[in-house]
C-alpha cells in the first residue's frame, strides 16, 4: 500500500476538514482541555486567509470549527516557520474572537477561541518541550487566568513518543502526522490498532486520490521546496546587508570616535605644551628682569651669570 503525507494541503484538508470526528478527536487530544471541557461536537467554518508574506502563501493549511457551546477552534499546519507567525495567529484568533458579536450586544456572549498550530520546522530550540501553550495570565498569579485566547504551537520534528509523557491519543495523533510520509509502505500496527487513526490513515491511500490531484500533490511539495530556498536566501540576503551595514556604521562609528579622540588628545597635549613653553618664558622673563636689576647695582657680570642662568654675552647685551 502506498500512502501520501498527511501534512500537505489536499491530504491535511482532506482528513481534518471533511471528517468532524477525526478533527475533535486531534483537537481533544492536542488542546489543553480538561475532561469535563472536551468537545463533544464540531461545525465547519468558512477558512479565511488574511494576506500573507509573499514567502509563505503557500506553506499553511487551516481548517475551522467551532462546537455548540460557541468555542471556535483554529487548527493550522504550518510547513515553514518565521518570527512573525506568533503575530500572525495572535492577530487571526483575536479577530475570531472579537466577530463573535456585532456592536451593542453583550460581552458574556463571546466565548474562548482556540488556535492549535502544529509547525514542521524547530522554532523554540533553546527549549526542550515540543509542546508550547500561551494563554492570558497574572504575572503574579498565574492561576488568574482571563479566559479568551488559547494559542497552542506544536513543533512536530521535536515529537519522540519513547521521551514525553503525553495522553495516549496524543502520541498517536503526533505519530500519524510525523511517521507516515509518501515513503510510508506499513503503517505501524499500534496506529492501525485504534479505529480513528486507522481512518486518518485510510484516507491517505494514493488509490483514493484523482490523478489530477496526485499532481497537485506533488506540485505543493514542489512549491514548498521553493519558498524554503526563497526564504533561506531572503535570510542569507538579509543577514549579508545587515552585516555590510554594521560594519559600514562600525567604521563609521569608529572613524569618529578615533577623529574624536585625536582632537581631544591633541587639545590636551597643546594645551600641556603651550603651558610648558609658557612656564619656560615666564622663569626667563624672570631671570633677565633680575639680572637686570644687579647690573644696575653694579654686580659683576659672572656672578651675575651664576645667580640667574644667564650667560655673560646675555646679561651684557641688556641695557
Amino acid at each position: 500500500m502506498r500512502y501520501l503525507d498527511p501534512k500537505a494541503d489536499l491530504t491535511f484538508k482532506r482528513v481534518f476538514g471533511e471528517h468532524p470526528d477525526l478533527v475533535m478527536s486531534l483537537l481533544n487530544a492536542l488542546l489543553p482541555l480538561s475532561e469535563e471541557e472536551e468537545i463533544t461536537d464540531i461545525e465547519y467554518l468558512a477558512c479565511e486567509m488574511v494576506p500573507e508574506n509573499p514567502l509563505r502563501k503557500n506553506s499553511i493549511v487551516d481548517v475551522r470549527c467551532k462546537d455548540k457551546q460557541g468555542r471556535q477552534f483554529i487548527v493550522e499546519m504550518q510547513m515553514i516557520w518565521s518570527p512573525e507567525f506568533k503575530q500572525r495567529v495572535l492577530f487571526n484568533a483575536s479577530k475570531a474572537y472579537v466577530r463573535q458579536i456585532d456592536t451593542g450586544e453583550h460581552y458574556e456572549l463571546l466565548q474562548p477561541v482556540y488556535s492549535l498550530n502544529l509547525v514542521n520546522e524547530v522554532f523554540e530550540s533553546d527549549l526542550e518541550g515540543y509542546y508550547h501553550y500561551y494563554k492570558l495570565v497574572h504575572v503574579e498569579h498565574t492561576e488568574k487566568v482571563i479566559n479568551g485566547l488559547h494559542l497552542i504551537f506544536v513543533e512536530l520534528p521535536k515529537f519522540t513518543p519513547n521521551t514525553y509523557a503525553a495522553k495516549k491519543m496524543q502520541v498517536l495523533w503526533l505519530r500519524y502526522l510525523t511517521e507516515i510520509s509518501q515513503h510510508t509502505r506499513e503503517v505501524p500496527q499500534e496506529l492501525m490498532d485504534n479505529p480513528q487513526i486507522k481512518k486518518a490513515v485510510t484516507a491517505l491511500e494514493e488509490s483514493a486520490f484523482t490523478d489530477a490531484q496526485l499532481l497537485g500533490y506533488e506540485k505543493f511539495w514542489d512549491i514548498i521546496s521553493v519558498e524554503k530556498t526563497l526564504y533561506s536566501s531572503a535570510e542569507r540576503r538579509g543577514l549579508k546587508a545587515g552585516m555590510e551595514q554594521g560594519l559600514q556604521k562600525g567604521m563609521e562609528q569608529g572613524l569618529q570616535k578615533g577623529l574624536e579622540q585625536g582632537l581631544q588628545q591633541g587639545i590636551e597635549k597643546g594645551l600641556e605644551k603651550g603651558m610648558e613653553i609658557g612656564r619656560e618664558e615666564g622663569v626667563k622673563e624672570e631671570r633677565i628682569a633680575n639680572a637686570r636689576k644687579f647690573k644696575q647695582l653694579g654686580v659683576a657680570a659672572d656672578i651675575i651669570a651664576q645667580a640667574t642662568g644667564l650667560s655673560i654675552e646675555e646679561i651684557e647685551e641688556l641695557g
